[in-house]
């Protein structure tokens, strides 16, 4: 019956489609952000480094043991690992939208600490480190020489030595990379890779 209507009076339709959508961007303005929905999933990153190790060994001896004692861990969604040839190991473990990321990231570092006496001496004595991420970078910087007085190696060494440390003092900031000659990915937590740090 009240399809009826919106067929014989497609303006009456039009109307108030309008109106809901007009009342959306006025409630969308008032809304603070912390009322906000979560809707990225929140992101734990395990990063080791076992130094002259390559991808193989790495994947044998450092990521088997912690991705085995990952497993099962509470509201897990998924887990990924990458390793490389350089010595690194950056396992990124997803939780479901309505976790706390503290509790996550609380939940991963008792495991990891499970698995560390699984792990070489050599990782163990570099460390592992742990942080919370939301996944998906927030802010991407591009450095350039005006006029090409300086070549790309030289800019970033200054986004090395000048920008990385002051991104990380910005409050919400979970990680600053410095992905390929001068570009620089940075991400706030989840409400500034800087890579997001999920608060």
């Amino acid at each position: 019956m009240i399809s009826k209507l919106f067929i014989n009076r497609p303006i009456v339709a039009m109307v108030i489609a309008i109106i809901t959508v007009i009342g959306g961007l006025v409630a969308m303005w008032g809304l603070p952000v912390a009322q906000f929905p979560e809707i990225v999933p929140p992101q734990i990153i395990v990063n080791t480094t076992f130094t002259g190790a390559d991808a193989v060994t790495i994947e044998q001896s450092v990521a088997t043991p912690i991705e085995q004692q990952m497993s099962g861990v509470d509201n897990m969604l998924y887990m990924q690992s990458t390793n490389a040839n350089d010595g690194t190991m950056a396992l990124t473990v997803t939780f479901d939208v309505d976790t706390d990321p503290n509790i996550d990231q609380v939940n991963v570092q008792n495991r990891v600490a499970q698995a560390q006496p699984n792990l070489p001496a050599d990782v163990n004595q570099f460390g592992v480190t742990i942080l919370k991420s939301t996944g998906l970078p927030t802010l991407v910087l591009s450095i350039f020489s005006p006029g090409k007085t300086h070549d790309s190696l030289f800019l970033a060494n200054y986004a090395n030595i000048n920008i990385n440390d002051a991104l990380y003092r910005v409050p919400g900031v979970g990680q600053v990379r410095l992905s390929a000659p001068a570009i620089m990915r940075c991400g706030f937590g989840s409400s500034l890779i800087c890579w997001p740090s999920s608060v």
